[in-house]
């Protein structure tokens, strides 16, 4: 968690050099920084503690791509039910916004496993 500003203001700065308006920057800033946190609390359970890549760039089709990869446990992206926004908020349970948020804020999300290592993909369309 040390490394989440850190970490979130290189991708904040990879997306302004792109030239992002500030709707789409504070869009990217907030869909990375839960990206993160859910990497840091869920990837590595037991130790607390483990690696993750982060990468940005921008293809030549105006999209924003940034990837975040790690070696900690599987990620069943499709297991993630979307919240109850209608419930009340005694009846809700805590968390569970974190990829509700992520898939609002960019336009695509994408996750693969290779080998030992998870691949979390978000794009930005420009």
């Amino acid at each position: 968690m040390e490394n989440l500003q850190r970490l979130t203001q290189f991708v904040l700065q990879c997306a302004k050099g792109q030239g992002f308006d500030e709707r789409k920057l504070h869009a990217i800033e907030l869909a990375t920084e839960e990206a993160l946190v859910n990497i840091f609390r869920y990837a590595y359970p037991e130790s607390g503690a483990g690696d993750v890549e982060v990468s940005c760039k921008m293809d030549n089709e105006s999209k924003f791509i940034m990837e975040f990869a790690d070696a900690g446990i599987p990620f069943e992206i499709d297991s993630i039910a979307e919240p109850d926004l209608d419930a009340s908020l005694s009846e809700r349970k805590v968390g569970g916004l974190g990829f509700f948020l992520i898939r609002k804020m960019v336009d695509d999300v994408q996750y693969r496993r290779e080998g030992k290592m998870n691949f979390l993909t978000l794009t930005v369309r420009k």
